[in-house]
């Protein structure tokens, strides 16, 4: 599985443009289940018939944080928007990599070399800028609306994998693992792969909408409290999947939180309890849709989430799949 995550942090997809990675995550999962699609708006459905259970989706979104060129100057440095939460704090000679292979390395207008003496503040966006080795706009290797992601990365440090984007792809490794290794399930499952989450949940509304489950299950990434002076939070790397109690934008459905724990426990899967203080996932937007969904979460401890260097436990990834593997294949009561 550790090849699946290096593969799928590796393929270009920055919000808005996520079809490299649908088609990567599709080559890998058609032959695991029975039907597989693509909707209006680009979100992957892949689909797994049951035996008479109910209809679970299970949502990972493929995009990534990046940038969108927004004007060149007269000697070729791009001018960027952020799509997603960028932190400016993880700028400064950060490289970002362009669809067609371009590489650019952000700056900040700095006159009173303010970026060499340790700054107390950062530069709003508009002083940010990209050095794409361009000397005028005519020799500049993108355009304006050219869609930009952090420079691809992946390490094994054992147990500790880092990468740019596990921010969701391992979310989606998640899905397509346990859609490898479910076999005659009970419940109609399925495993759907998002767009446009980093934007405001544009693909779990559309996807929700469509599927109209049962049961919804977000598998996305979530804080830590486990480095120094972290801001408190008892989840940890290593200490197994973290099932959502709540976030900044939803509470997880009680039956679905215990029934994830009840599975859990039953199947001697570490996990451990999430109450994230900012930030939220598909679910928020699942658990809306229609009449309403109940729905819950089951997310992948990571450090330094947002950043160049995600840092996540591979045992916690492991641990998502087996409790999503268990929690699916049996009838589900809530």
């Amino acid at each position: 599985m550790k090849e699946l995550l290096e593969k799928l942090v590796g393929v270009f997809g920055p919000t808005g443009r996520e079809e490299k990675v649908a088609r990567t995550i599709e080559e890998e999962i058609a032959p695991y289940v029975d039907d597989i699609r693509r909707d209006s708006v680009g979100n992957l459905i892949a689909f797994k018939k049951g035996s008479g259970g109910k209809k679970i989706m299970l949502a990972a979104h493929m995009d990534e944080i990046g940038v969108v060129v927004s004007h060149i100057d007269e000697n070729g440095f791009c001018r960027v928007k952020p799509v997603g939460y960028v932190l400016t704090a993880t700028l400064v000679g950060s490289r970002v990599k362009f669809e067609n292979g371009a590489i650019g390395v952000f700056w900040a207008e700095d006159p009173d070399w303010k970026l060499w003496q340790r700054p107390t503040t950062l530069p709003d966006w508009d002083k940010w800028f990209l050095d794409v080795g361009a000397t005028s706009k005519e020799d500049s290797p993108v355009k304006v609306g050219d869609f930009a992601a952090f420079y691809p990365v992946f390490h094994d440090l054992g147990n500790r994998l880092v990468a740019q984007s596990f921010d969701d792809r391992a979310g989606c490794a998640v899905l397509v693992e346990v859609a490898k290794q479910v076999k005659n399930p009970v419940n109609d499952i399925y495993f759907v792969f998002t767009i446009q989450e980093e934007i405001g949940l544009k693909g779990a509304i559309v996807s929700a909408y469509n599927v109209s489950p049962d049961i919804g299950i977000a598998v996305d990434v979530t804080l830590t409290g486990d480095v120094p002076k972290a801001y408190p939070m008892a989840v940890s790397l290593g200490k197994g999947a973290a099932i959502k109690v709540a976030d900044s934008e939803m509470i997880a459905h009680v039956g679905v939180r215990n029934a994830l724990v009840k599975t859990a426990e039953e199947n001697g899967i570490p996990y451990q309890m999430e109450v994230l203080a900012g930030g939220s996932t598909d679910a928020a937007a699942i658990q809306l849709s229609k009449g309403g969904v109940p729905t819950g979460a089951v997310s992948i401890p990571s450090r330094y989430v947002h950043t160049k260097a995600e840092m996540v436990d591979f045992r916690d990834v492991e641990a998502s799949v087996e409790l999503l593997k268990a929690f699916v294949s049996k009838p589900v009561e809530l």
